[in-house]
Order: C-alpha cells, then structure tokens, then sequence
C-alpha cells in the first residue's frame, strides 16, 4: 500500500510539472502576486489535471478488455513518451516568455487544457496500475499537487524568475520515464515490489 501511495504521489508530482513551469512564466509577468490570481491558477490547473486523467481513465476502461494482455507495454510507451515530451520541451525556446499578466478564462483555459493533454494519457496508464479506489485517490491527488504547485509557481516566477523552470520539468519528465520502466520490468519479472 505505501509503495502505491508513493508512485501516485510521484505521478502527481511529475504530472504537475507543466503546470508548475506556466506558473512560473505567468509570475515573471506580475509586479505582485494577488490572493485572487494564486486562487485562479490553483482552480484552472488543479481542475482540468483531475478532469483529464478521469476522461483517460474512462476512454481506457472501455478498451481495457481489449488491450489486458499488453497493457504493461502501453503503460511503459505512454510514461516513457509523457516524459520524454517533458524533458524535449524543457530545452526549447522560452514559450513562457510569452505568457501575459492576465488570469482571466480567455488566457487561462488554452494554458490549462494544454498542460492537462499530458495528464489524459496518464489517465490511460492509471486506469491499468490501480484499482478504482486507488484511481480515485490518484485523481484528487493530482489535482490538489497541480493547485499547490501552481500557486507556488507564481510566487517562485515573481520572486526568483526562470530559474526554476526548466528544471521542474526535467525533473518531472525523468520520474515519468523511471515509473514507466519500473511497470514493464514488474510486469516481465526482472523486479518485484
């Protein structure tokens, strides 16, 4: 049971990173963080990483009967790709640069919906790890993780700049890739937890 905990509270981590690098970017963009904005970010990107993996959940409950025999196979290619994406686009251009001081829906959904896409397939990846109970656990756990690292992520933007950015992410990615590998070498018997 603690080894679930910790690989959901690793996932949460890791899937939260995008966010976490946005809120960053939007807090280079303000003189100062309001209650109202931290509230904002929190509730856009804490909702829509709960909302996504639900959908993935849901999209891969209904094939599961389908995919069962090879559904460690998937697990590992969409965490190893999830990732990979992560740590590839941490050392593009600076497209946080761009962000802008508003937190309005206008400018909030697209960077919300943007940082979930990744969170839908780890919905997918879920749905074959753990149980339903465990399911819902995963679900609020990530979404509580994602509000708390995005509020923190305007504070670190406003106060410490970019510095962070880029690391979150690669960090974020690499812990993906780990528990991926991790899935497919229990499911071939070379480890046992």
């Amino acid at each position: 049971m603690i080894s679930i905990i910790i690989q959901i509270l690793l996932i949460s981590v890791s899937v939260a990173m995008d966010a976490f690098a946005v809120s960053i970017g939007k807090g280079l963009t303000v003189s100062r963080v309001r209650v109202q904005d931290a509230v904002k970010s929190t509730l856009w990107f804490g909702g829509f990483q709960m909302l996504f993996p639900i959908l993935g959940y849901f999209a891969a409950s209904t094939f599961s009967k389908y995919v069962t025999q090879f559904d460690h196979w998937i697990i590992f290619a969409l965490l190893v790709f999830i990732g990979g994406n992560m740590v590839h686009e941490a050392f593009e251009d600076e497209e946080n640069s761009k962000e802008t001081a508003q937190f309005d829906w206008k400018h909030m959904l697209p960077l919300a919906v943007a940082c979930s896409i990744d969170a839908f397939a780890v919905g997918v990846s879920l749905a074959f790890m753990f149980t339903k109970a465990h399911m819902a656990f995963a679900i609020l756990s990530i979404g509580v993780v994602t509000g708390l690292f995005s509020a923190a992520g305007l504070h670190i933007g406003r106060a410490f700049g970019s510095r962070w950015q880029k690391p979150a992410q690669i960090a974020g990615g690499v812990v993906l890739i780990l528990l991926g590998i991790k899935v497919l070498l229990e499911h071939l018997g070379v480890i046992a937890f």
